[in-house]
């Protein structure tokens, strides 16, 4: 994945007030970590940086111009969003190097189609994996074609780029393939929905004499 250049400015106003003020002016605050140096605050184009994400992942990397002379290479660590509203409030984003490897998560894609009558679950849709920074898939495809009931794929069915090593749980079950119900079987669960338990009548007490 290659990297997309950000212009970018460097913030010194903090606080919520501050933040407040950068997004009004189209900005999305942003605090930058990494490499045992102070963090830096910068405020990243919002409809760039959406746009970014959007069309690369959240796995993009970026190669921030921070003033005229200032390049830092970054990866977003993690995008806060607004509960409501659904805009971005703040971006973390990690700092890293050519060369260098990093954890990441990448989604799981599943194509093709298992046996009719049968019923596919997927239990997993992002693979943790280790891999060169500028070397991370965009994704990582699972085929079910033609699979049987009762076959799964974990983690470590998944196949990998070159260079790329797997950091999740390789006992992770990321597809399921089953029977599917019948018409019958929906109709008997059907059936019982709601069904109370009959309740035996109460024994009658004797009055004492």
């Amino acid at each position: 994945m290659s990297e997309v250049r950000l212009n970018v400015e460097a913030r010194t106003e903090f606080g919520k007030g501050a933040a407040r003020r950068t997004r009004r002016a189209g900005k999305i605050p942003a605090v930058l970590y990494g490499h045992g140096s102070d963090p830096k605050h910068v405020s990243l184009p919002a409809v760039e940086f959406a746009r970014v994400i959007r069309e690369n992942g959240h796995n993009a990397v970026l190669e921030l111009r921070i003033g005229s002379t200032d390049r830092e290479l970054v990866l977003t660590k993690t995008i806060t969003t607004h509960p409501l509203k659904n805009y971005i409030e703040h971006v973390d984003l990690l700092s890293i190097k050519r060369g260098e490897k990093v954890n990441v998560d990448v989604p799981i894609v599943v194509s093709g189609d298992p046996e009719p009558g049968t019923l596919l679950t997927q239990d997993l849709n992002e693979l943790s994996v280790e891999a060169d920074a500028l070397k991370i898939p965009e994704q990582i495809e699972l085929s079910v074609d033609g699979a049987e009931a009762g076959t799964q794929y974990h983690a470590s069915d998944l196949s990998l780029p070159d260079g790329v090593e797997l950091v999740s749980d390789p006992e992770l079950l990321v597809v399921n393939i089953v029977v599917a119900p019948t018409a019958e079987d929906m109709e008997s669960e059907g059936d019982t929905d709601g069904a109370v338990a009959e309740e035996e009548p109460a024994a009658e007490s004797s009055e004492e004499s």
